[in-house]
């Protein structure tokens, strides 16, 4: 077990690795995009299915609440929440629906709409997106394997380089988790001690 432990742990060291070569001035490009949504009076929404619905649901808790600096709230819809509705789209429009219902009511031109999908190909995540780019949305996606067919639409793949989901789902907390701390730092000053 210990070298099964071992195995892995350098695993997400190489897939880190391969981050920081391939990733780090997509994940800089994407904190711009975000801070000058936020600049100009804008909204993040986001969705994904499963690991990364709940992956969706932290990035909207870190912007809306905070992740390391005491500030304002910012605007952010995790489009994985709502049970209401989503199980009255899916009934009465079907589950690829479930998020460009969404995009459609909430989203407006200069939004950053995001979403998250390890394969690249999830149907309901890929139409919200489109949705979101008729709308004149800003749309990024957090993806794995080859980015899938959602690569290829959105304005900004943000593809870890892996095709182990484990992997990806970590490469994705971590994209998360600097996104919102570089985030914080472009929008606010640091406090003085």
């Amino acid at each position: 077990m210990l070298a099964e432990i071992k195995s892995q742990l350098e695993s997400h060291r190489q897939v880190v690795e391969a981050m920081e070569r391939d990733l780090a001035t997509a994940i800089e490009v994407a904190v711009g995009l975000l801070a000058d949504a936020y600049r100009d009076g804008k909204k993040m929404l986001v969705m994904g299915n499963g690991g990364s619905a709940a992956d969706a649901q932290h990035l909207a808790a870190e912007i809306i609440g905070r992740f390391k600096m005491e500030r304002r709230a910012l605007p952010a819809i995790a489009l994985t929440t709502d049970t209401s509705i989503l199980t009255a789209v899916g009934n009465d429009y079907g589950f690829d629906r479930v998020f460009s219902r969404q995009v459609e009511g909430l989203a407006q031109p200069g939004d950053v709409v995001i979403g998250i999908s390890t394969s690249g190909n999830s149907p309901n995540v890929e139409i919200a997106l489109k949705a979101a780019a008729a709308i004149g949305c800003k749309t990024v996606a957090l993806l794995g394997r080859d980015g899938g067919s959602i690569g290829k639409l959105v304005d900004l793949p943000l593809i870890v380089p892996s095709q182990d989901t484990p992997r990806i789902q970590e490469g994705h907390i971590t994209i998360i988790h600097i996104v919102c701390d570089l985030l914080e730092k472009t929008l606010f000053k640091a406090a003085k001690p």
